[in-house]
């Protein structure tokens, strides 16, 4: 459904799984400021962005595009965890640190539709991190299943 979803999107959609996503969210003292994972493609996956928009219209999160991407990066569903770790190496870059207070006691959420190794969300908060957000986290509408082996043809 989620690759569905990415090729179109359809915000009625989007919104149940924000909705079903967000009752398993914490309460937080300050709302969390939500950083989407970017695309390196031109036509690129619009679902982080579209989740951050919900999150934003049900719970009154924050966002803010911060990230934007170093360098194109290999298509990941064929790559084993070390070599997606090696192709997410320095793929991202942070726009701007935080200005005064800003980042002060407010929780940052990268966000993404689908988490499989961790390799994306890792080195998207490694970015954020260097510049001074306190990245406590990853939203995602999907895992895929640890453990998993995949046979080859």
């Amino acid at each position: 459904m989620l690759l569905g979803l990415r090729q179109r999107p359809e915000e009625a959609r989007i919104a149940a799984l924000v909705r079903v996503l967000a009752e398993g969210l914490p309460q937080w003292r300050r709302r969390p400021l939500l950083v989407p994972v970017p695309s390196w493609k031109r036509r690129g996956n619009p679902l982080p962005a579209l989740v951050c928009r919900q999150l934003v219209h049900q719970l009154g999160y924050r966002h803010d595009d911060l990230l934007e991407r170093s360098r194109p990066v290999l298509g990941q569903h064929h790559l084993k965890r070390a070599m997606r770790l090696a192709n997410q190496e320095g793929a991202f870059h942070c726009r701007r640190g935080p200005r005064p207070g800003e980042a002060t006691g407010r929780p940052v959420l990268i966000v993404d539709d689908i988490l499989t190794s961790g390799a994306t969300g890792c080195n998207a908060a490694l970015a954020l991190e260097t510049h001074g957000w306190p990245v406590v986290g990853m939203l995602c509408l999907a895992r895929t299943p640890g453990g998993r082996s995949r046979s080859r043809p």
